[in-house]
């Protein structure tokens, strides 16, 4: 960069300018890696607890379905399950986190989703679409908080990238920048001080 620039005093105002603005890019950069990384840990503390409790919900439910079948025909499993009454829709809407657009999901349901009779099936079948209706609450919020932490840990990662090449890489490159100007002006004000001394040594001659 050095061997390109103007060792001009318009030169020399323009990069300090230019450090003053990285700097304060610096600042801002750093407070947003600092929040998202304070956000991210908060939702993986969620996370956490919230996905054993989906796996035990949907390995719970499994166990039901499989009492279900053990205890039913084949042709009655499939009778019951064959017309859906059950109608699912998920929403979703995008919220902002330090500048990251992040979703929140919620569901629509209506219906029954015990559509069958009674004389041809288990309990463990009610039991097992109720577990399933029930998880349903878990198993969005899980997928609501992972996503939303692998947007943040994206942004995160971008985020450090920049802060530390502006702290290693911009910042200290106008430094120094700023003072190989600084000294060749400061050389010439020497030269120019050395000239008019001999000129003015001249006219007294």
């Amino acid at each position: 960069m050095q061997n390109n620039v103007n060792a001009t005093r318009m030169e020399l105002l323009g990069l300090r300018k230019r450090v003053v603005l990285a700097g304060r890019g610096h600042h801002l950069l750093s407070e947003k890696r600092d929040e998202i990384s304070r956000q991210l840990i908060k939702i993986a503390r969620d996370i956490g607890p919230l996905r054993k409790m989906v796996e035990a919900e949907l390995l719970e439910t499994s166990r039901r379905f499989m009492l279900a079948r053990a205890t039913m025909e084949p042709e009655d499993t499939k009778a019951a399950l064959e017309i859906a009454t059950k109608k699912f829709s998920l929403a979703i809407k995008f919220t902002s986190i330090m500048s990251v657009k992040v979703p929140q999901l919620s569901k629509e349901m209506d219906g029954d989703i015990i559509c069958y009779g009674f004389a041809t099936t288990s309990g463990e079948m009610d039991v097992a679409l109720l577990a399933l209706e029930r998880a349903f609450d878990n198993l969005i919020e899980l997928a609501e908080k992972e996503k939303q932490a692998h947007l943040l840990a994206t942004e995160l990662q971008m985020t450090r990238r920049r802060v530390n090449v502006l702290e290693h890489v911009v910042i200290p490159e106008l430094q120094e920048t700023i003072k190989f100007i600084f000294s060749k002006l400061a050389e010439a004000e020497r030269d120019n001080t050395s000239r008019l001394m001999k000129i003015a040594d001249m006219i007294r001659a």
